[in-house]
């Protein structure tokens, strides 16, 4: 089985590695970016087209942008926007692409919210809009070659890396809703619910140590870091919204150490208790292709309960700025609901060793450069003319 290596001191023990194996779903991506991309125009797919090194590529920042690469929803014709909602169907599950869908239908909502209580009018459209995603293809999306694949705009940010057509790495993967709920569309409320119930099944001994401080953070504490390092602070606001800020000394009480997460210890909850926050962990992963969602599964019921930290902030009632983690040895979630009182929520799922193919492309790119070694034989010759 091949894996990234695990970078844990020594001593310690070393979590279930993930194959990250998932050759359906690696195969519906390249087929879908084919035909999504022979449909594009030379404009579009000069666009659309990135080198694999980029540095954009590791900019997953969700926030509305006036830059953004590739190319958008809203530039497509009918045909292509249904062959790129293909596209996005084949990174996600049913279930996290009805998520993806309602965050982009909330853009209406959100348009006719904003449009004259902040006095932006028309212009709202321009920038509340349910269209406004865009895809982009980084490095060149072939057979056994190593590519990676977009889709990002408002609260929405889907992440893929496909490695020698073998490794798929699906983080950081990152949801947001605004507002929260939206009428009927709710799609990270069950999510929400159910940290609610955690909360709510802790004793107060419990309550008390998953409690790590009573300001939640303004936005993740991990902030947007294409990988997270051994310490990581939140930062004092998020960027572009007023009227909510933390301290230095709330930001060092928020911060997550990766090699030890504060928070409450998964050895310390009951049974009941433990297989609630493996529900909440399994909500996220199973946004993704069930090939590397049953991975991410085994692995963290394979792990030691100790690995398992639960950490939450701010408020302890829904109406309130709050914030919960869970980190194992291998992942880290994060889910921020702090600034208009509980109404605007932030969520990512992060790999610790994987997100954007880290530690897969550095073994890749060590032992087979950055194309596979039958694509280099099938173009070089066995024995060569002389001369």
């Amino acid at each position: 089985m091949v894996s990234s290596p695990d970078r844990v001191p020594d001593g310690e023990e070393k979590p279930i590695p993930l194959t990250y194996e998932a050759p359906t779903a690696i195969r519906q991506m390249l087929f879908a970016t084919w035909a999504l991309l022979n449909s594009l125009t030379r404009d579009q797919r000069e666009q659309a087209f990135l080198p694999m090194d980029d540095e954009r590529r590791i900019d997953w920042d969700f926030i509305p942008k006036p830059d953004r690469c590739g190319v958008p929803l809203f530039a497509l014709d009918r045909h292509q926007r249904t062959v790129a909602h293909t596209l996005l169907k084949s990174g996600l599950s049913m279930h996290g692409y009805s998520q993806a869908v309602s965050i982009m239908a909330t853009e209406n909502i959100l348009r006719e919210l904003e449009a004259v209580p902040r006095g932006f009018g028309a212009i709202a459209g321009d920038f509340r809009d349910p269209e406004g995603y865009w895809f982009s293809f980084f490095g060149r999306p072939g057979f056994e070659d190593t590519w990676g694949w977009r889709v990002i705009g408002h609260h929405i940010s889907f992440s893929y890396t496909i490695v020698g057509q073998r490794y798929l790495t699906v983080t950081p993967l990152a949801m947001g809703a605004q507002p929260f709920p939206a009428g009927v569309l709710n799609p990270l409320g069950g999510n929400e619910e159910l940290a609610f119930r955690i909360l709510g099944a802790l004793d107060d001994g419990k309550r008390s140590t998953a409690l790590i401080h009573p300001v939640a953070p303004a936005d993740f504490a991990t902030r947007q870091v294409p990988r997270i390092g051994a310490e990581e602070w939140p930062d004092h606001v998020d960027l572009g919204i007023v009227g909510y800020s933390i301290t230095d000394e709330d930001r060092k009480a928020l911060r997550f150490v990766k090699s030890a997460p504060s928070g409450l210890n998964g050895a310390d909850l009951s049974r009941a208790e433990l297989d609630l926050v493996h529900e909440l962990l399994f909500r996220y992963f199973d946004t993704v292709p069930e090939e590397l969602a049953a991975q991410y599964r085994d692995a963290t019921l394979a792990e030691d309960p100790e690995r398992l930290t639960f950490a939450w902030a701010g408020g302890t009632d829904p109406d309130s700025p709050h914030y919960y983690r869970i980190s194992t040895g291998r992942v880290l979630v994060e889910s921020d609901n702090a600034v208009a009182l509980g109404q605007h929520m932030h969520s990512v799922w992060r790999d610790l060793d994987n997100d954007l193919g880290h530690d897969l492309l550095l073994d890749h790119h060590e032992r087979d450069g950055h194309h596979g070694g039958h694509l280099r034989r099938r173009l070089d010759s066995t024995v060569p003319e002389s001369g």
